[in-house]
C-alpha cells in the first residue's frame, strides 16, 4: 500500500461508516429566526444536508450550484458550521438562499456528531432519515451526475 493511499484510509473508512446511519438527534437554533429546531423538523422526503460557513472559500464556489439545485426542487438543509450568525446571514443575503432552513451549529456539536472534517460537506439523506451518501468537498455537476444521481433519491 502506498504511503499516499494510507493517508486517505481513515477518511475512506469514515465515509463508509457514516453512510447507513440516521441523522443524529439535535436541537439547534434556526439561523434566521433563533427558533429551536430538532430532528423532527427535518423533511420527510429525501434531502441534502449542506455543511457550510461564510469563512469557507470552497463553500462560495459550491453555492451557485446549490442555488440551481434548489430551483429544481431539491430540498437542502443548511448546517452553518462554526460561523458567526451575522456573517452567515449577510452571506445568504448577498449570494442567495438555497436552503429550506439553516441550523446554526456555532459550537460544531452536530458537525461533530455527523463526523464533519470541515466545510463544505454534503450528506444525502433518504426519506427514512438514513444518510445514504457523504461527499467531502465541493458539490458540483460531476459529483451530482456520477455519485448522487445514481442513488435515485432526490427526484
Amino acid at each position: 500500500m502506498s504511503s499516499r493511499f494510507k493517508l486517505f484510509v481513515p477518511l475512506i473508512i469514515f465515509t463508509v461508516i457514516a453512510a447507513g446511519h440516521p441523522v443524529p438527534e439535535f436541537s439547534l437554533a434556526s439561523l434566521s429566526t433563533n427558533r429551536q429546531l430538532t430532528s423532527s423538523d427535518l423533511p420527510k422526503q429525501a434531502y441534502i444536508i449542506n455543511v457550510w460557513a461564510s469563512w469557507c472559500i470552497s463553500c462560495r464556489v459550491e453555492h451557485g450550484y446549490l442555488n440551481a439545485l434548489s430551483q429544481k426542487g431539491i430540498k437542502i438543509i443548511g448546517l452553518n458550521y462554526k460561523d458567526r450568525p451575522v456573517d452567515a446571514l449577510q452571506w445568504l443575503e448577498r449570494l442567495g438562499n438555497p436552503y429550506q432552513f439553516n441550523l446554526s451549529d456555532i459550537n460544531g456539536q452536530l458537525g461533530l456528531d455527523l463526523g464533519v472534517y470541515g466545510a463544505p460537506e454534503n450528506y444525502i439523506v433518504g426519506a427514512d432519515g438514513i444518510i445514504r451518501y457523504r461527499h467531502v468537498g465541493i458539490l458540483d455537476d460531476k459529483v451530482w451526475r456520477d455519485k448522487i444521481a445514481p442513488l435515485g433519491l432526490l427526484w
